[in-house]
């Protein structure tokens, strides 16, 4: 029988999480069972599916991070701050500090490594973009201050930002030395905000 410790709160969570994350690296994805994770972590397999309803969701669980970070973009900007320097601001900030949400973490390439080798995982990182469109899109129709089209710019640049982490993850799967990766990714984002704000953003 798997030992078993507290069932709630968020270090059970953050230490399911380490467990599972460092399993899947280890061995892939598609060859680890919630179960061992759950063994690993000392608790039940109930608890992990308590903290993450999905398999998939115990290695992509930055969701709700990257559901906050656009949320904040478009609620908490200044009065005279446009959506979309807001969402330049953030996404150059992800870039500078080497967040995880950014692709460039140190240590990201096996990461993206176990994610490209996985249907399952590539099927629900897609879903997630999909999630975090529609909640832009939405936060940006109940914005006063923004009378631009919602709907396409939530696509064009959910759309955009996730093809430049795509990028950013091939390179450092294919071992190009981070700085150089960092460079292009910020020429990249660079192209992205001139486009969206030459025929999106009024």
């Amino acid at each position: 029988m798997p030992r078993t410790g507290p069932r709630g709160g968020p270090q059970t969570r953050a230490k399911i999480s380490e467990v599972a994350t460092r399993l899947f690296l280890e061995r892939g994805f598609d060859t680890v069972t919630v179960t061992e994770v759950a063994r690993e972590a000392g608790v039940s397999a109930v608890t992990v599916f308590k903290h993450f309803p999905r398999k998939e969701d115990l290695l992509l669980d930055r969701e709700v991070d990257a559901a906050g970070l656009l949320r904040s973009a478009v609620r908490d900007r200044a009065p005279d701050t446009g959506v979309l320097e807001s969402l330049r601001d953030m996404a150059f900030r992800l870039l500078e500090e080497r967040h995880a949400l950014s692709g460039l973490k140190e240590g990201s390439a096996p990461f993206f490594r176990t994610v490209a080798a996985s249907p399952a995982l590539v099927a629900r990182a897609r879903e997630i973009a999909s999630d975090l469109q529609q909640a832009l899109a939405d936060d940006l129709e109940h914005d006063p201050a923004f009378d631009g089209d919602a709907p396409l710019l939530a696509a064009f640049f959910i759309a955009g930002y996730t093809t430049v982490l795509v990028r950013t993850a091939r390179r450092l799967i294919a071992g190009e030395p981070a700085d150089a990766v960092a460079d292009d990714h910020r020429a990249r984002l660079e192209r992205l905000f001139d486009a969206l704000g030459s025929g999106v953003v009024p």
